[in-house]
C-alpha cells in the first residue's frame, strides 16, 4: 500500500481527493467517493450558502468517513460559508481563488483543516506559512480556473520547497498518472475530470456524454484577457466567448455578462449554451463506472505500477 503523511493526517484509506468541482461536486460524488476510501469534496458553489449546508448535513447522512468542503473565495458568500463550516463541523477545507488568510485563525480554533489550491512555488511558500495543513499544487491540465505552468513542472518544485504535504492535481486520469504523481513527490493526488463520469455525478447526462466523446485535444482555454483563464470543453459556447475576447471591439463586461451562469447551465441543464470544464485527460475518460471503482482503480493500480518500477532497470 502507499504510505502516505495525508491518510495518517486526515484518516482516509487512500492518498485522493475528488476535486471540488463547482456546481458538480455535491454530497452524492462526495459521500460516494469517501465511502471508497477517498476523500470526497462538496463545493460551496452551489445555488447558495443553505444549500451547502444542506448538502453538508445530506453528505453526514451517506457516510461516516471523513469528507470536505472546497471554497472558492472569490465568491460573494465566502465569508457566510466560512462561517456556516465551522457551525456545521466541518473538519477539512480545500481552498481556491484566493488567500484563506483572513479565516485561517477562525478555522484552526475550530480543529479545521486546510488545503489551498496553488499554482506556483511562492504561493505555496505562503500558504505553509500561514498554516495550511497541505497545499494542492494544480497544474494547467486541470478543468476549470488555471494556472500557468504544469504539473510535471509545478509539481516536483512545490515538493522540493514545502515541509507539509502536497497533493498532485492536473492532469491525473488513470493509474499511470497517479504514479508519475506520487514518484514526482506527491503525498496524494486530486482528481476532477475522471469523476465526471462517476455513476454518483449527478451532472447532467449531455456533461457526461461530452466528456465521453472528447478526445486529446477537445478542451480550450479561454478567460486570459480577463485574467480569470478556465479551460473547457471546446463548444459553441467556448468558441464564441473566444471569438469576443479577440476581438477589440468587444467590452470585458460584455464578455463577463455572456460567460455569466454558464457553468450552471451545463451542469444542471445540459444547455448547448453551458461551459463544460474539463481536464486535458478528458480524451481518456471512457466510460460511466462506481466512484468506487475510479478509486480503487487509481490506487491500486498505482501500487501495481509502482511495485513493478526495476523493470526499467537493467
Amino acid at each position: 500500500m502507499i504510505k502516505s503523511r495525508i491518510c495518517e493526517i486526515l484518516g482516509i484509506k487512500y492518498p485522493i481527493f475528488q476535486g471540488g468541482m463547482a456546481w458538480i461536486a455535491d454530497a452524492s460524488l462526495a459521500s460516494a467517493v469517501s465511502n471508497a476510501g477517498g476523500l470526497g469534496l462538496i463545493s460551496s458553489i452551489n445555488a447558495g450558502t443553505e444549500a451547502v449546508r444542506n448538502e453538508i448535513r445530506k453528505c453526514k447522512e451517506l457516510t461516516d468517513k471523513p469528507f470536505g468542503v472546497n471554497i472558492m473565495l472569490q465568491a460573494p458568500n465566502a465569508g457566510e460559508i466560512a462561517q456556516m463550516v465551522i457551525e456545521e463541523g466541518v473538519k477539512i477545507l480545500t481552498t481556491g481563488a484566493g488567500s484563506p488568510a483572513q479565516y485561517m485563525e477562525s478555522w484552526q480554533a475550530a480543529g479545521i483543516k486546510v488545503i489551498p489550491v496553488v499554482a506556483s512555488v511562492a504561493l505555496a511558500l505562503k500558504m505553509q506559512s500561514i498554516g495550511a495543513t497541505a497545499v494542492i499544487a494544480e497544474g494547467a491540465e486541470s478543468g476549470g480556473h488555471v494556472g500557468e505552468l504544469h504539473t510535471m513542472a509545478l509539481l516536483p518544485q512545490v515538493v522540493d520547497a514545502l515541509d507539509i504535504p502536497v497533493i498532485g492535481a492536473g492532469g491525473i486520469c488513470d493509474a499511470r498518472g497517479a504514479a508519475a504523481a506520487f514518484i514526482l513527490g506527491a503525498d496524494a493526488i486530486q482528481v476532477g475530470t475522471r469523476f465526471l463520469a462517476a455513476e454518483e455525478c449527478t451532472a447532467h447526462e449531455n456533461y457526461k456524454e461530452k466528456i465521453l466523446k472528447a478526445t486529446d485535444i477537445s478542451t480550450i482555454v479561454t478567460g486570459k484577457t480577463l485574467g480569470h483563464p478556465v479551460r473547457s470543453l471546446k463548444t459553441p459556447f467556448s468558441k464564441t466567448f473566444a471569438k469576443m475576447e479577440s476581438d477589440p471591439s468587444v467590452k470585458p463586461e460584455e464578455i463577463l455578462s455572456f460567460g455569466t451562469g454558464a457553468l450552471r447551465k451545463a451542469v444542471k441543464e445540459g444547455d448547448v449554451n453551458g461551459s463544460y470544464m474539463a481536464g486535458e485527460v478528458a480524451g481518456m475518460v471512457k466510460k460511466i463506472e462506481p466512484a468506487k471503482d475510479i478509486v480503487e482503480d487509481l490506487i491500486l493500480g498505482a501500487e501495481n505500477l509502482l511495485g513493478g518500477t526495476d523493470k526499467f532497470l537493467a
